[in-house]
């Protein structure tokens, strides 16, 4: 298996040897696949990355019905969800 940096070397490389036009083309295809899954990053204000609990921080405690938390109440998870 070829590591990151060597594939990266590799498709360089590779991207060198075509003409402007074929680069274009790879250029368009690479953008094309970040579109296709983009990542979703949550930052602070001051661009610094959020936790999940940060990023759900207004959701949490929002439910009022239910058992305030299922890991104390085994049996609770053990039920089938038509009950």
């Amino acid at each position: 298996m070829t590591s990151s940096i060597g594939l990266e070397q590799i498709i360089a490389q590779k991207v060198r040897t075509l003409s402007k036009e074929q680069q274009q083309l790879v250029l368009d295809f690479v953008e094309f696949l970040q579109l296709k899954s983009p990542a979703v990053e949550f930052k602070h204000h001051d661009g610094t990355p959020m936790s999940a609990l940060e990023a759900a921080g207004d959701l949490v405690g929002c439910v009022d019905s239910g058992p305030g938390d299922l890991s104390t109440n085994k049996e609770y998870l053990k039920r089938s969800l038509a009950e």
